[in-house]
């Protein structure tokens, strides 16, 4: 077995290379890893293409990744929420391209991609513009839209405990998309509240498997990302 704990946001996100896919977890705040998000900003590696649930909020976390023009494209669910900010703009004006996609599409096409299925047929979308120039089939005398799996070349992920195996647990509703984009990268950087010894975790409880964790990083005062969108605080390069 492997020590997989990392001392710094440098080593974690070590190899990240210009034009990278980066799968990043969260709900909104709920799971999003934004001290690695940070450190990735402060990396100024470019032209990304980021798969998220959404776009950011305000001017932190993977807003302020978007605002430093590191962004080249970005596939998730909701592009645009009441306190989006930086994205609506750069959209508008060429500078990001967006692929829309159904949440539940959006969560089982990145499952598929870690559980090694390269595409699958669905009703979600059918007789949409999200539809258009994809295969479709059918079946039941139903018509099905063709959507082909996800997968990244790293994924940044949150979890509340983790041990030094990479064994993971997440708080509630933080776990959303976390443990399929554990699955779905070549290399998963986790960031975790707690580093705890390994077979302090009950391996009945074990969300994501070791297996699938590359490399985990122990914040355990992480940043509250809607207190500082709250503030309209401007990630600069300055640890909150």
């Amino acid at each position: 077995m492997i020590d997989k704990v990392v001392k710094s946001a440098k080593e974690a996100l070590a190899g990240i290379f210009d034009g990278a896919t980066v799968m990043i977890s969260g709900f909104g705040e709920a799971g999003s890893p934004v001290e690695l998000i940070h450190a990735l900003v402060d990396r100024d590696v470019k032209n990304l293409t980021v798969v998220s649930n959404n776009a950011g909020s305000g001017h932190v976390g993977l807003a302020a990744l978007i605002e430093n023009r590191q962004v080249k494209k970005i596939i998730c669910s909701f592009p645009r929420t009441a306190i989006s900010v930086v994205f609506p703009e750069l959209y508008r004006n060429g500078e990001i391209d967006l692929e829309l996609v159904p949440q539940g599409t959006l969560a089982e096409r990145i499952r598929a991609g870690g559980a090694g299925i390269p595409a699958f047929y669905t009703r979600t979308s059918v007789n949409t513009s999200l539809s258009e120039k994809k295969e479709k089939r059918i079946f039941d005398k139903k018509e099905f839209v063709l959507e082909h799996a996800i997968k990244s070349d790293f994924s940044l992920v949150k979890c509340a405990v983790a041990d030094k195996y990479g064994n993971l647990l997440y708080n509630k509703t933080a776990r959303n998309f976390g443990p399929i984009m554990c699955m779905a990268a070549k290399t998963t950087i986790v960031q975790t509240k707690k580093v705890v010894k390994a077979g302090e975790i009950n391996p009945e409880h074990v969300v994501t498997p070791g297996i699938f964790v590359s490399r985990i990083l122990e914040v355990s005062h992480p940043a509250d990302e809607s207190k500082l969108v709250a503030e309209n605080l401007k990630y600069d390069g300055i640890k909150f």
